[in-house]
């Protein structure tokens, strides 16, 4: 069994969204700028944050996985890779959520390797508490506690994506273990 607990409501996050455009426009004036979202996770996000973003810009994805459950395995693999050539070009990578920092830091190493202008990251949640490596994001949208958090493209096992919010998902055994 599990239970929904909303952390974020739709307004929260529309407000944040328009907030880490705004930034990222003014940081990239008159230079375009390539987003590349992280799938599956990140496409709710993306699509609202380009809406907010006024410089040029141009939109690819990458998917990882490294997953298992709730958990993150450490065994990050690229499942499918870019169509865009970003060599010369800027790069914001956008996440939905950061946590230990291994999917991003192995995706930036990947990245680097196309020899972009500059590579930064944008996360609307950022985990803090969980980091296992030294990341630096450029920006973020809210810091999150230790929560299995689901919706606004969040899922648990493929469900929960299409939620305009964001909830902590409470699973009946983790409950019983606490």
């Amino acid at each position: 069994m599990e239970r929904l607990k909303v952390i974020f409501t739709k307004n929260q996050i529309s407000s944040k969204v328009m907030e880490l455009g705004a930034l990222i426009s003014r940081d990239y004036k008159n230079e375009s700028v390539v987003l590349i979202c992280n799938l599956k996770g990140a496409f709710i996000f993306l699509a609202d944050l380009c809406r907010y973003i006024s410089a040029p810009l141009f939109v690819d994805f990458i998917a990882t996985t490294s997953y298992k459950g709730t958990k993150s395995t450490g065994d990050v693999r690229i499942i499918k890779d870019l169509k865009m050539d970003v060599r010369g070009r800027n790069i914001l990578l956008v996440e939905d959520i950061i946590d230990t920092g291994y999917t991003i830091e192995y995706i930036i190493r990947y990245l680097e390797l196309h020899r972009p202008k500059t590579i930064k990251i944008c996360t609307l949640l950022d985990k803090l508490c969980m980091r296992k490596v030294n990341i630096d994001i450029d920006y973020t949208g809210f810091i999150v506690a230790d929560q299995f958090l689901v919706g606004y493209g969040l899922d648990y096992d493929e469900r929960y994506r299409e939620m305009d919010c964001i909830a902590e998902l409470i699973l009946e055994r983790e409950k019983r273990e606490q």
